[in-house]
């Protein structure tokens, strides 16, 4: 688990979405898994991300015609699941993030740190060895940051790859090292 810490402004945002490969450097190289995806085509990069990256967006990027439990389903279900397994498996990852009761309302129904959970909840369910979470806990109260956050851990044990661009101080010391980005500049340190 990697925290990515900085003032609001200094590349955060930007630095996922490069991991994320949704950016494209301007200079430089990206390798994911060992491989540079400088000259990949826009097919494998998607597929790079379909089978190893889930994101965790600040915004939520939840889909408002789309139930919370679809839209948890919804990576299962791009990538040729059975419908109702999906749907099954997305009930059990929303009842993780204290959901389960809210499995058949939209978006527009929901607070905003409801929607931060099933944003959370989708990207978990995909499974993916690396997950990219910008501010995943900016909407949630301190109970549900510190629930998240031990599922992060969880999943950690699982031999996952996290980075969170946070702002809390508290969840950065949890992690098990800080990058700062201040100044163009990304480093190590000791939160």
């Amino acid at each position: 688990v990697i925290a990515v810490v900085g003032p609001s402004g200094s590349g955060k945002s930007t630095f996922l979405h490069l991991l994320s490969l949704l950016d494209s450097p301007s200079k430089g190289k990206i390798k994911i898994l060992g491989k540079s995806i400088v000259d990949v085509s826009d097919d494998e990069k998607n597929k790079l991300i379909r089978e190893h990256i889930s994101i965790i967006f600040q915004n939520n990027n939840l889909l408002s015609d789309f139930t919370a439990l679809e839209n948890v389903a919804l990576p299962l279900i791009i990538r040729g699941k059975d419908y109702n397994t999906s749907i099954k498996t997305a009930e059990e990852f929303l009842k993780k993030v204290n959901l389960g009761h809210r499995l058949n309302h939209f978006p527009s129904d929901l607070s905003g740190g409801e929607q931060q959970r099933v944003a959370i909840a989708r990207a978990l369910i995909a499974e993916t060895k690396i997950i990219l979470a910008d501010e995943p806990t900016g909407n949630l109260d301190i109970k549900n940051s510190k629930e998240v956050f031990t599922y992060f851990l969880k999943l950690k044990e699982k031999n996952k790859i996290i980075l969170i661009a946070t702002h809390n101080r508290e969840l950065a010391k949890k992690a098990d090292y800080a990058l700062s980005i201040s100044d163009g500049n990304i480093k190590r340190v000791n939160v």
